[in-house]
């Protein structure tokens, strides 16, 4: 009986195997592509929130500070959001599989893009406008909500075994990739248009290109395989009816863990990304830090320290499969803790001055190469938690409830606190999410070695 059962195994596992290394590239290629595609939308609207929007949408010309909060608030919609486009896709994603519910969930988060390009202002349509743009920004927090754990599993239920966190590194390296694209546009569209007319009608034009990215991950998404992993569950009638139930029934404690594992990762990166950039271009009348940078300028170090955040996910994701994903994310949570008492000094003007672009350049790359390390082998530690049928559920929901936890107040929470009481503050704030996540992933179980198909 023990052989057939290991002729058995042995059979499945050559299946396995032959069916992900036929359609490896082209899903490696619909992770990153798409994952690429979802986090230019949302960085987007990000650099917007933060340079444009208070003016289009909530001008006060009073008080510029609550402008700009008011234009953060609304950035913190699509993070709300996010949990239930976890719970609707994932529950598709785990029921019907991983293919059909990425497609939905890239054509939701492009559409709800497309048409944040072509909003009238609060000139224009007053109150309506903001209502218009709440609406929009709601549906882009629910396609992105299927989106990364779909894509974190087409990677990695096609990989090796001692290879899956590297696998799992092409979603991931969709994040830089998205900023990069994101940002460089609006670095390319204010390098020949002033002011003004970026106001009037520039701010638009990368909401309006997403329809051609969207178009081309489509085409990506549609030629890819169903993984061999739920095409297994399939033939082994392991497909639960209700995978959200039995998320919530056998796994809560890994859907917590999940989302205090993650969380530090988007305080960092909207700190980094979105905070930083109001903080280091606006006065301090404007709720900025006076650093006397020109939003091109901080745009253009933005773009040079987003490829140190890419090289370091490959660096964290090949040491992650070497070494564990603990251990991993254990040194970032620790090092994370020391950059969040030190870089404030790098951002207080009174200590560097205006305009030291070496202070932050040093806190954009250090920053960014502890966010690469922390962020990196998330793409395969949080699959890793589940079992195969409830997989998509419960690593979205995890990942999306992290979202909110970390991420939908930031720029507000950070906006405030400096006000109030300095850039320190903001660090205070950094280092408390690091200890969480300390503590969540010392809770945790290695994964590296866990049978992946169950």
């Amino acid at each position: 009986m023990p052989a057939v059962e290991s002729t058995t195994g042995n059979a499945v596992a050559g299946k396995l195997k032959s069916a992900a290394r036929d359609s490896v590239k082209t899903v490696i290629a619909a992770s990153m592509v798409g994952t690429a595609i979802e986090f230019y939308d949302f960085y987007a609207y990000g650099t917007a929130a933060a340079n444009y929007f208070p003016h289009i949408f909530f001008s006060d010309k009073t008080n510029p500070t609550v402008a700009m909060l008011a234009s953060f608030l609304t950035f913190a919609i699509a993070f709300i959001a996010r949990p239930l486009g976890s719970l609707v896709f994932g529950h598709f994603g785990d029921r019907l599989g991983r293919k059909a519910t990425l497609v939905v969930s890239l054509m939701t988060m492009g559409v709800g893009t497309f048409l944040i390009g072509c909003l009238p202002t609060y000139k224009t349509a007053g109150v309506g406008a903001v209502a218009m743009l709440c609406l929009l920004r709601f549906v882009q927090g629910v396609g992105l909500g299927g989106e990364w754990s779909g894509a974190a599993l087409v990677a990695t239920e096609n990989a090796p075994e001692d290879k899956r966190a590297l696998y799992g590194s092409f979603p991931e390296l969709g994040a830089p990739i998205g900023f990069f694209l994101s940002n460089g546009t609006y670095f390319v569209l204010e390098s020949f248009n002033d002011s003004d007319a970026m106001l009037a009608w520039g701010w638009r034009v990368p909401f309006l290109l997403s329809a051609v990215l969207v178009v081309v991950g489509l085409v990506v998404r549609v030629q890819m395989e169903e993984t061999p992993i739920f095409r297994m569950a399939q033939e082994k009638q392991q497909v639960v009816k209700a995978p959200v139930v039995e998320v919530f029934k056998k796994s809560w404690k890994q859907v917590l863990q999940a989302t205090f594992l993650v969380a530090v990762t988007y305080t960092l990166f909207y700190t980094l990304a979105t905070w930083s950039l109001a903080w280091g271009t606006k006065t301090g009348a404007e709720g900025g830090g006076d650093l006397g940078f020109t939003n091109q300028e901080y745009l253009l170090m933005l773009m040079i320290a987003i490829c140190v955040f890419a090289a370091f996910i490959v660096i964290s994701c090949v040491n992650a499969d070497k070494f564990g994903r603990r251990r991993v994310i254990v040194t970032s949570s620790v090092l994370l803790v020391v950059f969040a008492l030190l870089f404030p000094f790098l951002l207080n003007g009174q200590v560097v001055g205006q305009r030291n672009f070496f202070a932050n350049m040093v806190f954009l790359c250090v920053g960014f190469a502890l966010m690469g390390t922390a962020f990196g082998p998330i793409g395969a530690f949080l699959p890793e938690l589940f079992d195969a049928n409830v997989r998509y559920s419960g690593s979205g929901i995890g990942y999306n409830l992290a979202a909110i936890v970390g991420a939908a107040f930031v720029p507000t929470i950070a906006t405030w606190l400096s006000s109030h009481w300095g850039v320190h503050s903001v660090g205070l704030y950094l280092g408390v999410m690091a200890v969480c996540c300390l503590v969540a992933v010392l809770s945790c179980k290695e994964t590296k070695n866990v049978d992946f198909t169950k």
